[in-house]
C-alpha cells in the first residue's frame, strides 16, 4: 500500500487509519499522519504532542481523558500488538456509554482515531508493545483522569483469560466509575 485508508466505525468520529507504506529491500517506511491528507478525509487534526508508552504482556492503561478540554488523540503501535478500546463519553451521541474494541498492530500498520469526548486504555498482548500518541489539544494535568477499566456498566471484555492478571496502575485502579461520571461530567463535543 502506498496511500492512506480511512476506515469509519459505528461509533462517530472514531476512525481507523491505515498508514501510508513504502516497502523495499531496505525495509520499510510508515507514515502515519500527514494534516493536509488527513484535513481531505475529513479530519481536523492538529498536533499538540507526541508521546509513548512501553508496556510488557497484560498491561491494561486506561480508561483515559481529560474532563476540562478533552483532548483527540491518533494513536497507533510501534512495536508490539494491543486491544485498544474506546468508551463514548459525549452525552449526545446515539453510542454514549458502549466501547468497542480494536486490534493495533506493528503488522497491520493501523492507527485509531479517538475524539474528543472519548475515553481511551489498551491492553498489551505481547512484551515490549511501544504505542505512539498524537494528541490535538493542550494536556491539562489538571483535570486528566478516567473511568475504571472493569467498570461492570461499561464491561469491556478485555482479551486475557483472567482479568486478576492484568497489570495495572495503582493511579488506574482507582479511576471513577462510569456512573460516578455521568453524575459528575456531561461531554458536549
Amino acid at each position: 500500500m502506498d496511500h492512506f485508508q480511512f476506515i469509519g466505525t459505528d461509533m462517530p468520529g472514531v476512525s481507523i487509519i491505515n498508514s501510508f507504506l513504502q516497502e523495499d529491500n531496505r525495509g520499510m517506511f510508515v507514515k502515519s499522519f500527514e494534516k493536509d491528507i488527513f484535513r481531505d478525509n475529513g479530519i481536523d487534526f492538529s498536533c499538540n504532542e507526541l508521546f509513548f508508552s512501553y508496556s510488557t504482556k497484560h498491561v491494561i492503561r486506561g480508561l483515559h481523558f481529560q474532563t476540562h478540554a478533552p483532548q483527540a488523540k491518533l494513536v497507533g503501535v510501534i512495536s508490539g500488538r494491543v486491544f485498544d478500546v474506546v468508551v463514548d463519553l459525549r452525552a449526545e451521541s446515539p453510542t454514549f456509554g458502549q466501547w468497542r474494541g480494536f486490534y493495533l498492530s506493528a503488522v497491520n500498520r493501523n492507527s485509531l482515531l479517538i475524539p474528543r469526548g472519548c475515553a481511551h486504555g489498551f491492553i498489551a498482548l505481547q512484551d515490549e508493545s511501544i504505542v505512539s500518541y498524537l494528541g490535538d489539544g493542550p494536556y491539562d494535568k489538571a483535570t486528566d483522569t478516567g473511568i475504571r477499566y472493569n467498570d461492570p456498566e461499561i464491561g469491556i471484555r478485555w482479551p486475557i483469560n483472567n482479568l486478576n492478571d492484568a497489570i495495572v496502575s495503582e493511579k488506574d485502579q482507582q479511576l471513577m466509575s462510569f456512573g460516578e461520571f455521568r453524575k459528575q461530567y456531561r461531554f458536549e463535543v
